[in-house]
């Protein structure tokens, strides 16, 4: 009996551990853009850290294509600029890249020009 209340105690707690973990790893990957992110902006803007926070959660959010969002944000990340590279969203959604440009023109420069904290 004891072994059975140990064994199930293990479970529960490697299950609480693990969805602990998976929340971090989201709000990992959130810092992880920013502070890639931020080398691109240093020294052209005077709160770096809050202009990639902005692009990450206003001008990205604002697109509702997970494939176009993702490459939207390594675009920024590797660039510090928002870019898509063809190569980085299904061919199927390429047609679809101006279109987002068009969706995030305003929360991008809202970000660069006055960053929302």
């Amino acid at each position: 009996m004891s072994a059975l209340v140990v064994g199930l105690g293990l479970m529960i707690g490697s299950a609480a551990q693990a969805q602990t973990r998976s929340l971090f790893v989201v709000q990992d990957a959130r810092t992880d853009f920013i502070r890639q992110c931020t080398i691109h902006m240093t020294g052209r803007w005077a709160h770096p850290d809050a202009v990639c926070r902005c692009l990450h959660d206003h001008a990205a959010a604002m697109v509702p294509d997970s494939d176009l969002r993702l490459a939207l944000l390594r675009g920024i990340r590797e660039s510090g600029v928002p870019s898509i590279d063809n190569d980085w969203v299904p061919r199927t959604k390429q047609s679809q890249i101006n279109a987002t440009f068009t969706l995030i023109a305003k929360p991008a420069l809202q970000c660069m020009f006055d960053p929302l904290d």
